[in-house]
């Protein structure tokens, strides 16, 4: 098959398209700057030669967006959602346009787009949307607000012979330099991995191997559409995360962080506390009504073979 990856060249899309290779398909990433082989320029916001990529495509995988690992101003959550919009609303308009238009559209969303909550799962048919739960920063509703809009592009485009998936991802585990994995990891090696305000707020995570199968399954599933869950079945609290995590390196103790301390930390490294503290406690209802099997269903071993693989990086 001939799979068209716009945003291809980040941490996800590294991921995907590693695989995708290696499994014989021919890959092709967009990005704002193109590098390498397989990879096409694009803006991310208007037609122009890429578009040749999809029309005749199989599979058209959007990625595109602006990383969430950034202080939340103004300027960057507008860069953050305008990113997003734009990028699918091209996106839909090229399958639109194309001559022969790719089977399957998959819409990259995220898991952010459900309520913080402590007391159940969210899957797609029970969850609940978030953006208005009381005792929360503001802005969190912004963070939902770009994930909605992200998905509404997908639903306004006039793509009928093109079936479409919003894959509601939470954070994808992989032991790439610079990923979500390998930051935590390097808190967990530095003794800081311990719980962040209590360490209750639930952590929603997928190891990229069974994020990889999951595409692929819903490559092969022409009968799905409409929002996918891309998450472990068995979220946890983060303090129990971050303990496997410590465990699978070795490392017994980890520092806990208050409120305050979690803020300082966050403006170190240029992110935000959102994603410590919002209690992402999502579930992969779909997936495993349609019998998706996970490889790696537990926190404590994906974490394990995770560490294992970094590892192994380390000393080539």
């Amino acid at each position: 098959m001939k799979i068209v990856i716009p945003g291809g060249t980040g941490q996800v899309g590294t991921v995907l398209r590693r695989a995708l290779t290696a499994a014989g398909h021919e890959v092709v990433a967009l990005s704002r700057r193109p590098s390498g082989p397989g990879e096409r320029a694009w803006d991310g916001r208007t037609a122009g030669a890429w578009t040749q990529e999809v029309d005749g495509s199989d599979v058209v995988i959007n990625l595109a967006g602006r990383s969430v690992s950034c202080r939340y101003t103004p300027a960057n959550l507008k860069a953050m959602m305008d990113s997003r919009v734009e990028s699918a609303r091209v996106v839909g308009e090229a399958i639109a346009a194309a001559a022969r238009p790719p089977a399957l559209w998959l819409q990259m969303s995220t898991a952010t787009v459900y309520t913080h909550r402590f007391d159940a799962p969210n899957d797609e048919a029970t969850g609940e949307i978030g953006g208005s739960e009381p005792g929360v920063p503001g802005y969190w509703s912004y963070s939902v607000d770009i994930a909605t809009a992200w998905e509404r592009e997908v639903e306004k485009a006039d793509t009928p012979h093109t079936r479409t998936v919003a894959l509601r991802s939470a954070m994808v585990m992989s032991p790439d330099r610079g990923g979500v994995f390998d930051v935590l990891s390097r808190l967990a090696r530095l003794g800081l991995g311990g719980p962040v305000a209590g360490g209750a707020q639930y952590v929603s995570w997928i190891h990229d191997h069974d994020f990889v199968r999951a595409v692929e399954f819903l490559i092969a599933r022409e009968d799905l559409t409409g929002p996918v869950n891309l998450a472990a079945p068995a979220p946890l609290p983060q303090r129990g995360f971050m303990r496997a995590l410590r465990s699978a390196w070795g490392v017994p103790v980890g520092l806990p962080a208050t409120r305050w301390m979690a803020e300082v930390g966050a403006f170190a490294l240029r992110s935000d506390t959102e994603l410590l503290l919002k209690s992402r406690r999502v579930v992969p209802g779909r997936l495993l009504a349609e019998g998706f099997s996970f490889e790696h269903p537990e926190w404590p071993e994906a974490a394990g073979d995770l560490v294992r693989r970094a590892r192994r990086e380390r000393r080539s």
